[in-house]
């Protein structure tokens, strides 16, 4: 993982954490995917939770002076995407992450420890 993303992920989970997001879970896509090299999936409680943890984020990342280049979800946020380029945030209310079953998708990638 390049030192800055993996800087980039690890303040994203800490974000995520202090807005009490559940099972958080990072997965390495670098050998299998063109698209990102990183998924952080986490899941909350409500709609209110889930925009939370997704402020959250984009706060502690834009102090490290980077924005996301696409969010989308947040109205409705039953599944919130944050494009950051190098990797992707899916911030999911918990039924909705049991019905895309990301990591089951992405079985393939590596679990990341953190």
């Amino acid at each position: 993982m390049a030192d800055n993303t993996q800087e980039l992920i690890y303040a994203a989970v800490r974000a995520a954490e202090d807005k009490k997001a559940r099972d958080l879970v990072v997965l390495d896509l670098t050998d299998i995917s063109p698209v990102c090299d990183y998924f952080l999936i986490c899941s909350g409680n409500s709609s209110t939770q889930v925009q939370a943890i997704a402020e959250n984020i984009k706060d502690k990342l834009r102090e490290k002076g980077v924005d996301f280049l696409r969010i989308e979800g947040m109205k409705d946020a039953h599944w919130i995407l944050m494009d950051y380029g190098t990797f992707v945030v899916h911030i999911f209310q918990e039924e909705d992450r049991d019905f895309y079953n990301l990591e089951h998708l992405w079985a393939d990638a590596k679990v990341v420890d953190f």
